[in-house]
């Protein structure tokens, strides 16, 4: 039986990590469970908690008044889902739903903050690991407003 510190290691964003930088995220970790449908977080809600998919998928979704809500991205096993714990004022900025059963580690984002402030280097470490996350998030956004409001919405034309 493999220890979480291990199974951690095994993970695409912990992968190359230092084991000490490790141990601090295990001790911050716990595994949690969603049924299908059930919201890992809503927006505008405290974010308070990030999770590393082991199982399952999770869409991103947002609401677009007059539309319901679209899925901007839909994660599955080896993915991070949420970033907004990092950046103040720490509120959801999108919701979070199981598409099906989704089995996780989820990280006390108070604890990791704290822990990254006492060490600089995790902290430089994090933001070297989240901010492509973020990036690619910010892409999948763009994709799906290019999708939702395309050629001729809006008033928009293509050049001549």
């Amino acid at each position: 039986m493999k220890s979480l510190e291990e199974l951690l290691a095994e993970h695409p964003f912990f992968r190359g990590m230092k084991e000490e930088h490790i141990r601090l995220f295990a001790g911050c970790a716990s595994n949690v469970r969603f049924d299908a449908g059930a919201f890992l977080f809503r927006e505008g809600e405290p974010a308070d908690r990030f999770f590393l998919l082991r199982h399952g998928r999770v869409a991103l979704e947002v609401q677009i008044p007059g539309r319901g809500s679209a899925v901007i991205q839909t994660l599955g096993e080896g993915d991070v889902v949420g970033w907004s714990w990092v950046v103040p004022p720490y509120r959801w900025t999108f919701d979070g739903r199981a598409v099906e059963l989704v089995r996780a580690w989820s990280f006390d984002a108070v604890c990791i903050r704290t822990k990254a402030e006492q060490d600089p280097s995790l902290g430089y470490e994090l933001l070297k690991r989240l901010l492509p996350v973020v990036v690619e998030r910010l892409q999948a956004t763009r994709l799906q407003l290019l999708d939702v409001y395309g050629e001729g919405k809006l008033g928009v034309r293509s050049p001549a």
